[in-house]
């Protein structure tokens, strides 16, 4: 089964769990796509001492979870430079949605 997600937030406690289901799709064999928008490009600087979610993130990536950002989201920010994933587009979001059998938003 193939699993879109749009995250949303940076909010550590929902960031951190959005992050822990994509997780837990990949380790049950699932296919995972993870679209960053809004304030969720920043979720890899998020520093909270309960919800590590650059720690959740990067496990996600090293699973081979596919992980997609917001360019226009991230170019805003100014944080160009400092993204962890490609800088994608409305296009790649779309793309995603077609692409799965099931979508999740946080």
């Amino acid at each position: 089964m193939r699993i879109g997600i749009i995250i949303e937030t940076k909010e550590a406690e929902k960031a951190w769990n959005a992050f822990r289901f994509a997780n837990a799709c990949v380790e049950r064999g699932l296919y995972v796509k993870v679209f960053l928008m809004g304030e969720a490009v920043e979720c890899d600087q998020v520093n909270h001492e309960q919800y590590n979610v650059p720690k959740e993130m990067e496990k996600f990536i090293e699973a081979k979870g596919i992980l997609f950002a917001c360019g226009t989201c991230i170019q805003s920010r100014k944080l160009e430079n400092q993204t962890i994933c490609p800088i994608s587009t409305m296009n790649d979001c779309v793309d995603i949605l077609e692409w799965a059998d099931k979508m999740v938003t946080f």
